[in-house]
């Protein structure tokens, strides 16, 4: 059944895109603020229990539901499992910058791409050139992918498989979300956050996002060039400060041999996003900062094409993987 509540929710993405203006997400947003608020008071247990409470109790509130109306009906529970997905895995979530920016940079537009590209990650590109903004487009797109389809993807169907449904998918988004939330607020927007709880919240996501980074990083590999993402991903991983997105980027450039690393554009000190797109944006911009770059061609246009063409090919290697796991579960 997993298989189709991923299908489903793909489809359903695709043919009806989330908007930006819903209130899933800024209830969200509300959420994370409310148990920031009545709960973080300094200490360091402090700390434990609001991401307790953030993102543990959502994904035990999710699989409670869904064992109840599995108990059901089975069809109910598929329902429940693609709404979830719905909500929470997706391309459509980030593609539409993705696109803005490839649309403009095509007609020349390399002002207009700049704006967009500070619009989507709150950063300063009015000095970037244009291999450049190529760059820091193909990285924050790899990452948003692994973030926003892969990530969500390999813990649902981890957590799945024990009965619990979409509680995966929840326990992952909010794991992101959080970490980014509590970085930002204290970073940019100068308001008290308990240092304790951002730590936690960035190193929680961390061994979340230890064993997807690195199933992203294979997936890359098998469908591109293997040897030279297997080699750029042993030789360039520790490029980056942090090991998860260090693995997914170096792997990817060696998969369509292009030019990634190096410093990204600084952050423009804006808050964190509208409220009400805090999900699809907002990422802060120094989680993928390296210490210098990968071999490759540098970054043009062709290459926007082979990120996407990478990515699709991997949707479609996991895809098969799932349907091939969820026939054998059948016949066994």
């Amino acid at each position: 059944m997993s298989f189709f509540a991923v299908l489903f929710a793909l489809l359903a993405e695709q043919l009806k895109p989330l908007s930006n203006l819903n209130p899933i997400h800024h209830g969200l947003t509300a959420w994370v603020r409310w148990v920031g608020r009545n709960f973080d008071a300094g200490a360091e247990v402090h700390a434990r229990v609001v991401w307790g409470i953030t993102v543990v109790a959502s994904a035990a509130l999710v699989a409670i539901l869904y064992v109840f109306v599995n108990r059901y009906s089975t069809l109910l529970a598929l329902a429940f499992d693609v709404a979830v997905l719905y909500l929470t895995l997706g391309f459509r979530q980030f593609s539409h910058h993705y696109t803005d920016i490839r649309d403009a940079l095509e007609q020349g537009r390399e002002e207009r791409a700049r704006e967009l590209l500070a619009h989507w990650q709150n950063v300063d590109a009015s000095d970037l050139p244009r291999t450049e903004i190529l760059r820091h487009v193909i990285e924050f797109s790899l990452l948003a992918a692994h973030r926003h389809v892969f990530g969500v993807f390999f813990w649902f169907v981890a957590l799945s498989t024990f009965g619990l449904g979409p509680a995966g998918a929840v326990l992952y988004r909010m794991a992101e979300f959080a970490g980014r939330y509590w970085s930002y607020k204290s970073r940019v927007t100068g308001q008290p956050t308990h240092d304790r709880l951002m730590a936690l919240s960035q190193t929680m996501f961390a061994l979340i996002d230890h064993v997807p980074a690195r199933l992203t990083a294979f997936g890359f590999a098998v469908v591109g060039n293997f040897e030279d993402a297997i080699d750029a991903w042993r030789r360039h991983a520790v490029l980056w400060a942090h090991p998860n997105e260090g693995t997914i980027l170096s792997a990817a450039s060696g998969a369509i041999g292009v030019r990634l690393g190096g410093q990204v554009a600084p952050a423009t000190g804006r808050a964190f996003g509208d409220v009400s797109r805090t999900v699809v944006s907002g990422d802060s911009p120094d989680v993928i900062d390296a210490e210098g770059s990968t071999t490759g061609a540098p970054p043009e246009m062709a290459h926007l094409r082979s990120v996407v063409g990478l990515v699709w090919r991997s949707v479609v290697l996991w895809m098969l993987l799932l349907a091939l796991l969820s026939l054998a579960n059948l016949i066994g």
